[in-house]
């Protein structure tokens, strides 16, 4: 005998409740797990440029620091103690040139400060155009 003949079945159904909080608890697990990379940890290298070589001009000043900090103004040592200084030897340098390009040359290993002292130099002495010296790719 089945009593359960004429009985309506009950329809299946499928539960996502569970299946969604479970899903939820993974999603909070990979963003707490997750590293993410910081700006300061970024390993950069120095430009370089495939330009033509431009050709040397009579107005320039070619300054150029090595990585230990020593300057060298038109291939001779400069020494000085303070951005002053440093200008005082740029404007000797350029002589009677007028509005004079100043080429900064920097080691690889160089100081961004050596750098910044050069160009603060430079807007000392009133030298504005200034360029920076970049080695070709090949």
């Amino acid at each position: 005998m089945n009593f359960q003949r004429f009985q309506a079945r009950e329809p299946l159904e499928i539960n996502l409740i569970p299946l969604i909080d479970v899903l939820l608890v993974i999603l909070i697990f990979l963003m707490i797990t997750t590293t993410y990379s910081k700006y300061a940890e970024l390993q950069i290298n120095l430009p370089t440029a495939d330009a033509q070589k431009q050709l040397e001009r009579p107005n320039e000043i070619n300054i150029t620091v090595n990585a230990s900090g020593q300057y060298t103004i038109n291939r001779r040592p400069v020494v000085f103690r303070d951005v002053a200084g440093l200008s005082d030897e740029m404007r000797r340098a350029a002589g009677e040139l007028k509005d004079p390009v100043v080429v900064i040359s920097a080691d690889a290993n160089a100081t961004h400060q050596s750098v910044i002292y050069i160009m603060e130099a430079s807007r000392l002495a009133g030298y504005g155009h200034i360029s920076f010296a970049t080695q070709t790719t090949k």
